[in-house]
């Protein structure tokens, strides 16, 4: 199998402001290491990603990212298909402000990729993240959203990873969504409303104040 990562369209507008990009999370599977568009993981992510094109209007740029592989491959990281990612929006978009929004471990990798340029915001919905995971964000926002009944991504990790980020001079919160799952199945609007907020708000006034 040839296992390559790709750019799926969510919204593309004529002229936009700024650009949005989704990553998904998903466990390893030996028997089938490439990245399906029709897995579940996958699949969470487009009400998630129609949700920042509705925030966005006719002003940001939505496209969900499909990894190299499932999981975490320590050859070719989420992280590397996110630098991938960047560079296809920058051929197509020029040097627009980037927000990156993850799930799981698409949380994690944005936590990682997000002092890359153009990166200029990042949300982490339910990051599986090590409790020293993360980079210094300087110039960055970044906010994690996360259930409290979360029992696969453990919410103490990305609490002592946002709070060591904060303490590096990181522009980073937390936020909690009482009785929310790893899935973000049941308390879907608290999530995906609240990631399209911030990406909109932090990417567009940034783009109004150019």
């Amino acid at each position: 199998m040839d296992l390559a990562p790709r750019l799926i369209d969510t919204a593309t507008p004529r002229e936009p402001e700024a650009v949005a990009l989704v990553l998904h999370g998903g466990a390893d599977r030996p028997d089938m290491p490439g990245v399906s568009p029709t897995q579940l993981s996958v699949l969470r992510m487009v009400p998630t990603a129609k949700a920042l094109a509705r925030a966005g209007g006719r002003r940001l740029a939505v496209l969900r990212l499909l990894n190299t592989r499932r999981g975490w491959d320590t050859h070719t990281t989420p992280v590397d298909d996110v630098r991938w990612a960047l560079g296809q929006v920058q051929e197509r978009y020029g040097d627009l402000p980037v927000g990156l929004v993850g799930h799981s471990l698409g949380g994690r990798a944005a936590l990682l990729a997000g002092a890359l340029d153009p990166v200029r915001s990042v949300v982490a919905l339910n990051p599986w993240v090590y409790p020293d995971d993360g980079v210094p964000l300087p110039g960055r926002r970044a906010l994690v959203v996360h259930g409290t009944a979360d029992r696969i991504a453990p919410l103490g990790r990305a609490e002592r990873v946002v709070e060591r980020l904060r303490r590096g001079g990181t522009d980073i919160a937390l936020e909690r969504v009482e009785g929310g799952k790893h899935a973000m199945l049941r308390h879907a609007r608290a999530f995906d409303g609240r990631a399209a907020a911030f990406t909109a708000e932090t990417l567009l006034q940034r783009a109004d104040r150019r």
